[in-house]
């Protein structure tokens, strides 16, 4: 299992918090720091489309509308903490967020 997260992210916290205590013992990538490698992004938007976006975060809403209009893996390459978190890798099957449906398939 590898979580993609943020250190200073409050869900993601929890996420392996909780992954921890479901005996999973998660490998985690900080995406400010580690970046998110370029495969991986392409797989991500791949399999969520615009959906890997936050459109919540402070980030996006520092952005201007040329910018928004992005394509989104350029997007999240120039700024990682505008991808949803966490995204956890899960024996070949993604998750994003820390969802009902993906605490119940997960711990």
């Amino acid at each position: 299992m590898h979580v993609y997260a943020l250190k200073t992210c409050d869900t993601c916290r929890k996420a392996l918090k909780s992954l921890k205590e479901a005996g999973h013992d998660p490998q985690v990538s900080d995406i400010r720091a580690d970046r998110i490698p370029a495969d991986l992004l392409d797989r991500l938007v791949a399999c969520f489309g615009d959906a890997i976006v936050n459109r919540r975060s402070t980030t996006w809403r520092g952005l201007d509308e040329a910018e928004r209009a992005g394509d989104p893996a350029t997007l999240i390459a120039a700024h990682p903490t505008l991808m949803k978190r966490p995204v956890i890798d899960h024996d070949g099957t993604l998750y994003l967020g820390w969802t009902p449906e993906t605490r119940a398939a997960l711990t």
